[in-house]
């Protein structure tokens, strides 16, 4: 027989309970052009073609920062005590 335990295992989750995972914690840094920016963020400030940047997005995919440094958003997530994940 299964227990409560067991139930709360198997039962899926919600496309916004795996949304929030993470929330506050985790972050994951992408490596991005200023075009793939714009295309992903519309609402990104015009900035010029061709230049490689590096945005530190929460567990969920918002933005937290865009810089052109990847040294300048790891020091970012350490300072907000955010633990850095790979996403492959």
């Amino acid at each position: 027989m299964a227990t409560e335990t067991d139930r709360n295992l198997t039962t899926p989750l919600t496309t916004a309970e795996f949304a929030a995972l993470g929330a506050g914690e985790v972050a994951y840094l992408k490596p991005m052009t200023s075009e793939e920016l714009v295309r992903i963020f519309p609402q990104a400030p015009e900035i010029k073609p061709g230049l490689q940047l590096f945005a530190l997005l929460s567990a969920d995919g918002a933005p937290i920062l865009v810089t052109d440094s990847r040294e300048a958003a790891t020091a970012n997530a350490w300072e907000h005590e955010l633990r850095m994940v790979s996403v492959h």
